[in-house]
């Protein structure tokens, strides 16, 4: 029996009903999926089942905390890679690991793939690109003894001996990079019939969500997770996968009825979001892939206005037409914080920021992560340091400030040497916030590193950027604050697990009235009112790389489709006939995406500029 007053079409109705066994729902954008999920849960629940049995994952903090803000109170919901922390750490005897196992960001991975690579002495190689190399194995279940097996280039023989080199450093840290969380955790279901059994006794209820976005590794710990009754509820969107870059797997959405025999299907195709004017256009760009499965986005909104063509002169006056625009809506009544400007490509923001920047506009760069900033880093690394003895964190909380402390001194204070009354003087700091960390709470003892470790005093006699990252480490603590009513060692733990595991979006404030500026990537499961496509031109948008295949190529389709879908009333298109490229100032050609559009639904900004426009169909 459901709950009057959920106020739910009949379709979300028929997804939140099938409570048992396994079940997909095809969501399409705006279609409501986050509340058929809190409203299935509540439903389970209802039946008489434990709120403590249902699991639900997602794989943002950001999304995983709106769900917990909308369903009932008891189920666990976690990302997937804070599921596999959870795991790893109730589990760490058995896979002889610490307690509470160091957690390396990107640039912590980054500098010991470098120092990997130096070691076997193939600088040539891009760190990024061993890195990216290895993460995608990892995703795909592969760990670096296994790849090392059957190299086939002399460049593969190379990364592997580099990543190679790369785990014996975490190891001898005791550490684990994001890939590892998955990884790991993975394989202690799949290798323990016993913790298997366990998992899948305490939460016979799964959901999860984005299931588009799971690679191999996720898949099989979602798999593995799913007991004897086969509960197990996938929620996604075949038209929003996007992530075929770093290893999601469009074949894990497309094969689930054959995976879990006798599941139901419900296509969620009502949209609440967007104008019947933005849905059409975005049916008719996505209509033309060929890996999905068919479905048509409706809404009963307005019709809208039609999406706007801006032809610019180059990405300067692209870059004016949105500063431009935006401040003259703004004007007009509407916020700064309405406004999405997305782009294909980081490097395009440049000319953008600029542009808003001498319109005085307010705007928010998504990209440097709050949690990555050096300061940040630092003092987390002081609190590490002092609590679990990290080698790489106390080297970082040593180079946080000039304090006289050289390479050769640091190396004998790491192997253990006697290194003088500097070193020794820094080993009283990290054994003073030691005994600080089991008596206060997370922010507290954030202030009091800010102090002890002589940050504050560096900062403030830095007049050129003290004040900023005095300013950053002062929101650190107040970050750090959300964890003060949790029990004294367990809060602070929650603080540094959750800043490890901090995404792009979370670095999203709300309650900052500013334009946003992202990556279409960065865009998706965000809406606004007005969105600002830029940069449509072939080889920007679709993007066009030298190896890209038709799966390349689906891919970018559905990425401009995640674009139109984020807007709620007003899409601009815009594209440059000139854009520099490695300094050289390039013809180019308008996006194929443009093509797809239909002329009754777009409308010119720039009729009287407006020359011959070739589509490529």
């Amino acid at each position: 029996m459901m709950k009057q007053g959920a106020n739910l079409n009949t379709a979300q109705q028929e997804a939140v009903l099938a409570t048992e066994g396994p079940l997909l729902v095809l969501a399409g954008a705006g279609a409501g999926k986050t509340k058929v999920i809190a409203e299935r849960i509540a439903q389970i629940v209802r039946q008489g089942i434990a709120p403590e049995k249902v699991l639900a994952i997602t794989f943002t903090n950001k999304a995983a905390g709106e769900m917990r803000e909308r369903i009932i109170p008891g189920p666990f919901v976690s990302t997937f890679h804070s599921l596999g922390l959870v795991l790893i750490k109730e589990n760490y005897r058995l896979m002889g690991l610490k307690r509470f196992p160091s957690i390396y960001d990107r640039a912590d991975s980054l500098r010991e793939m470098k120092q990997a690579l130096k070691a076997i002495g193939a600088e040539d190689i891009e760190p990024r690109a061993a890195l990216a190399m290895a993460s995608r194995q990892k995703g795909a279940g592969v760990t670096a003894s296994e790849y090392a097996e059957g190299p086939e280039s002399p460049y593969e023989r190379q990364i592997a001996l580099a990543w190679l080199k790369y785990e014996q450093a975490l190891g001898k840290d005791s550490a684990m990079d994001f890939d590892d969380l998955l990884l790991r955790s993975m394989r202690l279901l799949r290798d323990n019939p016993e913790v298997r059994k366990k998992y899948q006794e305490r939460w016979t209820y799964l959901h999860i969500d984005e299931y588009q976005d799971t690679n191999v590794v996720q898949a099989q710990l979602a798999e593995l997770l799913v007991g004897p009754a086969r509960n197990i509820c996938a929620v996604g969107d075949i038209d929003q996968t996007i992530y075929g870059w770093r290893g999601a797997e469009i074949a894990n959405i497309l094969s689930f009825e054959k995976k879990y025999p006798g599941g139901k299907v419900v296509f969620l195709e009502q949209n609440y979001r967007s104008t019947k004017t933005i849905l059409a256009a975005a049916n008719e760009v996505i209509a033309k892939n060929i890996y999905r499965r068919e479905k048509h986005l409706f809404t009963d909104n307005p019709d809208g206005e039609p999406l706007s063509l801006y032809i610019a002169f180059d990405e300067l006056d692209e870059a004016g037409f949105i500063a431009r625009k935006i401040k003259e809506l703004v004007a007009e009544g509407k916020q700064p914080r309405d406004f999405a400007v997305l782009y294909r490509a980081n490097f395009q923001s440049r000319a953008i920021e600029e542009q808003l920047l001498a319109a005085d506009v307010p705007h928010q760069v998504l990209g440097t992560r709050f949690f990555e900033r050096k300061e940040v880093k630092d003092v987390l690394s002081f609190i590490r340091g002092a609590v679990q003895g990290g080698a790489v964190d106390i080297a970082r909380a040593v180079g946080a400030i000039p304090r006289g402390i050289g390479k050769v001194t640091l190396l004998k204070m790491l192997s253990g040497e006697p290194a003088g009354e500097k070193a020794a003087a820094f080993y009283r700091q990290l054994q003073k916030i030691k005994e600080a960390a089991e008596l206060l709470p997370p922010s507290q003892l954030v202030r009091l590193v800010i102090t002890e470790s002589g940050m504050e005093r560096h900062f403030k006699e830095d007049k050129y950027e003290g004040a900023e990252r005095l300013e950053n480490l002062r929101e650190l603590a107040t970050l750090a604050a959300r964890y003060d009513k949790l029990p004294i060692g367990e809060g602070l733990q929650a603080f540094l697990e959750s800043a490890a595991l901090a995404s792009d979006q979370d670095e999203l404030k709300d309650e900052q009235n500013a334009v946003r500026l992202m990556t279409v990537h960065a865009a998706k499961g965000l809406e606004f009112v007005q969105v600002f496509i830029t940069g449509l031109e072939e080889g920007l948008f679709p993007y066009e790389r030298q190896d890209s295949d038709a799966a390349d190529k689906e891919e970018e389709r559905r990425l401009m489709y995640v674009a139109l879908t984020r807007a709620r009333e007003k899409i601009f298109l815009c594209y440059a006939s000139y854009r520099t490229i490695f300094g050289a100032k390039m013809p180019t050609v308008p996006s194929q995406f443009l093509g797809d559009i239909s002329d009754d639904l777009k409308q010119n900004e720039n009729p009287e500029r407006l020359g011959r426009t070739i589509y490529l169909d």
